[in-house]
């Protein structure tokens, strides 16, 4: 019986947390959408998704974000922003730990999502795995963003990894773009995000998401032969905090 209680309390849980999603977007759809017309507007709509969308989903579902500045970051400059990703809650924990204004690289699969992909597809730079053709048009559009002031993020894990990975393998693109781009790249280690919203339906659970935000790592006088030893020492910056036994609460 306690464990019935229990699956219907993660069940509602979730069931909030789809609510929280979808209401935002379509409370203010019409502004998100006029604000992806025009590249020019993505600030507005990037105002809006942090505030209007992320914070709301955030505190609506108890996850109380606290974050820790090794290092602050310039609000008039770019950067490549990566981080751990083992949950759905990560978007919307990114949104909030940046206030630079950045754009999502992401799986295009996500796409088909009902309502999230329409804003998804229009505001994000998509990238199909399968297809060299697709990763070639990804730096184009990460220049185009990047002279238009704004910050990239990538998770280099290229997707949520298996339950029993603590952190998998990071995938070379978002080193070499920061390298091509000579932008700095910026790690963050998510504590809490697997624990309070794991991918598991039945499962989470109000509390605290810790962030430490890194020191950046620059990229100015590195070449591309490079890329290894850059995507070695950000994973290794992250796993090295994950792996500590005890982390500052």
């Amino acid at each position: 019986m306690l464990k019935v209680l229990k699956n219907i309390g993660h069940a509602l849980y979730r069931i909030w947390f789809f609510i929280l999603v979808a209401v935002p977007m379509i409370t203010f759809s019409l502004p998100l959408f006029l604000a992806t017309i025009n590249p020019k507007t993505y600030r507005q709509f990037f105002w809006m998704a942090r505030n209007l969308w992320a914070k709301p989903i955030l505190f609506g579902m108890g996850l109380i974000p606290k974050i820790t500045w090794a290092e602050k970051i310039d609000r008039d400059k770019s950067y490549m922003l990566i981080s751990n990703h083992t949950s759905m809650i990560d978007i919307m924990l990114m949104l909030y730990v940046s206030k630079n204004p950045f754009v999502f690289v992401g799986k295009k699969e996500l796409e088909k999502l009902p309502i999230f992909g329409f804003f998804y597809k229009r505001v994000c730079i998509l990238v199909d795995r399968k297809s060299p053709r697709s990763r070639a048009e990804v730096f184009k559009s990460v220049r185009k963003r990047l002279d238009d002031g704004l910050s990239i993020c990538i998770f280099p894990e290229g997707g949520v990894p298996e339950k029993n990975i603590l952190l998998d393998h990071f995938k070379d693109g978002a080193f070499r773009m920061a390298i091509e781009h000579k932008i700095p790249v910026v790690p963050m280690t998510f504590y809490d995000c697997k624990e309070h919203f794991p991918w598991e339906f039945f499962s989470g659970y109000p509390g605290r998401l810790r962030v430490k935000v890194h020191q950046l790592i620059e990229t100015g006088i590195l070449e591309l032969e490079d890329t290894r030893t850059l995507r070695n020492e950000s994973r290794n910056t992250i796993l090295n905090e994950l792996n500590k036994k005890s982390v500052p609460v």
